[in-house]
């Protein structure tokens, strides 16, 4: 799969909106064939930041997502809210979902 985490710093005055702001990308994305998740979380110490979590199934997945109507769109309306050039993580990793974090596996509670 395509693992890709990236960093999105918000114009102050957007931050809270930003999730309505990404709303339409989101569910676009998120109904992609290929798309395996995408997740957006809030720094809990820079409020202007989000991180975005996302994975593909495979680098067509992938290479259809950058190409597709709702991309293009997000290009040119999102990077007016933003302080700076988004930050990207992107990996291949061999593996289609997450998996345990076994040093805090969580035992069976009464």
């Amino acid at each position: 799969m395509i693992f890709i985490t990236a960093k999105f710093r918000v114009l102050p005055a957007d931050a809270d909106r930003w999730p309505e702001i990404a709303a339409e990308f989101t569910e676009a994305t998120r109904g992609e064939p290929g798309c395996l998740w995408f997740e957006w979380s809030r720094s809990v110490t820079d409020p202007t930041e989000y991180v975005l979590v996302e994975a593909f199934r495979d680098d067509e997945a992938g290479a259809a997502h950058v190409q597709s109507a709702h991309f293009r769109a997000a290009q040119e309306t999102l990077p007016r809210h933003l302080v700076e050039t988004p930050r990207i993580v992107n990996m291949s990793v061999p593996q289609d979902d997450w998996s345990l974090l076994g040093e805090m596996a969580v035992t069976e509670r009464d």
